[in-house]
């Protein structure tokens, strides 16, 4: 890992200082802390849920409306509120050209020196290209079109209309980066052997980002959409091309796989827990994967990150673990997350929503799912396991709302619901009013869900129990796999990519431990197979659903909901959090399905892309505001 050494003071001088900046680059450390800054604007955990806010805005957790947590200001995004003037502690507008003039400017001023040779200074210059590259996309993925220029230093005698630029068409800029992080991914390395530099960038992670990019680029929201026609900068010239291009997701597919293959062959894989006998243990195998390290056997990892401190995971436990474990008890889960997770027979457990209401799900009565009544015995599976009850093995005891039983093993995993198992506090969760997990206040869950996913199963912060040593990552393999698997469906539209998507979407579902899809006939007690339509609308579907479940948590949700164009479609992306009823201690309403209307959400055809501040519109006349924020 990098040392966290911050080079500001050194990089942000001004030109009578610029001496002092040179000597940043005949010092080993100093050279390594301006590495280090331009690392730095990568992603933690802590800002993609209360800084970044991608989890919060996407339908994956729903924060307490009471705890206002006013320095972030992700509220104004979610409830409508949202302005030209409104702050985001992300604020990659602000950050970003720093980290990415730093990129090029490292690259400009290193070279070696004591302690430094030139195989270690051309790598770093690699990093540097590569890091660039992601500000950029990241930059464009949110604000869309932005102004764009690649070699990113000025002279320091440039004038001040020299650095008034006017946006760059989205088109221009990811035809860039693609051909940038492709010649880029040839000069690192697929994984590097010293464990200190575990974390700097490698071929995977350009490759990584490179397919991200162009599976965004091949989506709805840039591909073929009209909403964006007459987009432009005052010159006139069109910031969005309007007409579709089925060649952006061949293009896209290629890339996925490309990574896919590189990965694979590097030893890259999915991370499994086994049974004793020799079968794949679902629920170790998705709960671990976010506490095991790459040294411990994790090698699912394509692109992690470790510039943060160990102890930012604490905000996520924090707002995640209930009061009596030193927790705030406030970040749930939404209830069409919950809904989302399959049966253990892997069929989904509700299809849709009447009058678009999660409070009116139609329910898949071929699942065994149902809303009624009480189970009358411990489940038992087979898995090691004791998340379910504090026993191994036992997944739900008695008495569990059947909402909450036969469920499949990621969602035990990833929700935490009334009568789920605190093994650190030796009980069941219980939300209804003013019992153990409801005080009804800021410091509860408002809609009677915890999340669970990356909650250390045994943190007690008020004991001190923490685990800090765990892995993170923008991407994994799972995510490299569900991309391929949708650009391929998109790209080719025959059974021979049909059954390509398949391959990848089965990979994740075994691990998972749900059946596998086939096109193929299926028996009514095939205990394997479920059988799909050959079709891409089928594939498709099954894909988004896969994707929903798979990577719930992890900050991809967000960008999906904006690609495929489906938030304004979404019932609590823009309607009321949906959930059981926190006014309640009576059984008979608490399992009700209840609206908390206080807390709807408000989606926007502007919201697809964030705006840019009014002030910098005002201080550049050349720049034209996102679509539809005028």
């Amino acid at each position: 890992m990098l040392s966290i050494t911050s080079c500001v003071d050194y990089l942000d001088k001004e030109p009578d200082t610029e001496l002092t900046m040179d000597m940043v680059f005949e010092n080993k450390d100093k050279t390594l802390g301006a590495l280090q800054y331009v690392y730095a604007g990568l992603p933690n955990p802590t800002k993609f849920i209360i800084e970044i806010g991608w989890d919060t805005m996407s339908d994956d957790v729903a924060e307490n409306k009471l705890v206002n947590w006013s320095p972030y200001n992700n509220w104004q995004r979610v409830l409508g509120t949202w302005t030209t003037s409104s702050s985001w502690s992300g604020d990659f507008w602000g950050d970003y050209p720093k980290r990415i003039r730093q990129a090029y400017l490292f690259q400009e001023r290193v070279h070696a020196i004591d302690g430094i040779d030139e195989d270690e200074v051309a790598l770093m210059k690699a990093e540097c290209r590569f890091l660039a590259c992601y500000y950029w996309w990241n930059l464009a993925e949110t604000y869309g079109p932005v102004p764009f220029k690649p070699d990113g230093v000025y002279d320091v005698n440039v004038s001040l209309s020299e650095l008034m630029l006017p946006r760059t068409p989205f088109d221009t800029i990811v035809n860039y980066l693609d051909k940038e992080l492709l010649a880029v991914s040839k000069l690192l390395p697929a994984k590097y052997t010293a464990d200190e530099k575990y974390g700097r960038a490698t071929s995977i992670m350009c490759l990584t980002t490179r397919a991200r990019m162009l599976l965004f680029a091949a989506s709805p929201l840039v591909n073929g959409n009209d909403w964006y026609s007459s987009y432009a900068n005052n010159d006139g010239t069109l910031l969005f091309t309007s007409a579709y291009d089925q060649k952006k997701w061949i293009k896209a597919a290629e890339a996925c796989k490309l990574v896919i293959d590189e990965a694979e062959a590097a030893g890259y894989k999915l991370y499994t827990v086994y049974n004793e006998d020799g079968t794949v243990d679902p629920f170790l195998s998705t709960q671990d994967v976010y506490f095991t390290l790459p040294s411990a056997g994790n090698n699912e990892i394509t692109f992690p990150i470790t510039n943060f401190s160990t102890t930012n995971y604490e905000t996520w436990e924090n707002l995640a673990l209930p009061n009596e474990a030193g927790g705030a008890s406030c970040l749930g889960v939404y209830q069409s997350l919950v809904d989302a997770f399959f049966m253990k027979n892997g069929l989904p457990a509700i299809t849709g929503y009447d009058n678009n209401s999660a409070l009116s799900p139609v329910i898949n009565e071929v699942s065994g799912y149902s809303e009624n009544g009480f189970s009358s015995e411990v489940e038992i599976r087979n898995t090691s396991w004791d998340g379910g009850t504090g026993v191994a093995g036992e997944i739900t005891a008695s008495n569990t709302f059947n909402m909450y039983c036969n469920r499949e093993p990621r969602f035990y995993t990833t929700v935490n619901y009334h009568g789920a198992w605190n093994n650190a506090l030796d009980r069941q969760f219980d939300f209804m009013y003013k019992h153990a997990d409801n005080t009804h206040n800021w410091n509860a869950a408002r809609n009677c869900y915890l999340v669970r996913r990356k909650v250390y199963p045994q943190a007690n912060h008020k004991e001190g129990i923490k685990m800090s040593d765990r892995p993170e990552w923008l991407a994994r393999l799972a995510t490299n796999y569900l991309d391929y698997a949708e650009a391929i469906n998109e790209a080719y539209n025959n059974s021979v990519s049909r059954q390509s998507a398949l391959e990848y979407v089965n990979k994740i579902r075994v691990r998972a431990g749900v059946r596998q899809y086939t096109t193929g006939a299926v028996s009514s007690d095939d205990e394997n197979y479920i059988h799909v339509d050959d079709n891409q609308e089928a594939i498709r579907k099954i894909v988004r659903m896969e994707r929903r479940v798979e990577l719930a948590c992890e900050g991809i949700r967000y960008s999906d909901m904006r690609r495929w164009m489906i938030a304004s479609d979404i019932p609590e992306a823009n309607g009321p959090l949906v959930g059981l009823n926190w006014n309640s201690e009576d059984s008979n309403t608490f399992f009700q399905r209840t609206e908390n209307v206080d807390q709807s959400r408000v989606w926007k055809k502007a919201y697809y892309w964030f705006p840019v501040y009014i002030d910098e519109i005002d201080k550049n006349p050349d720049l034209v505001q996102s679509p539809y924020w005028e």
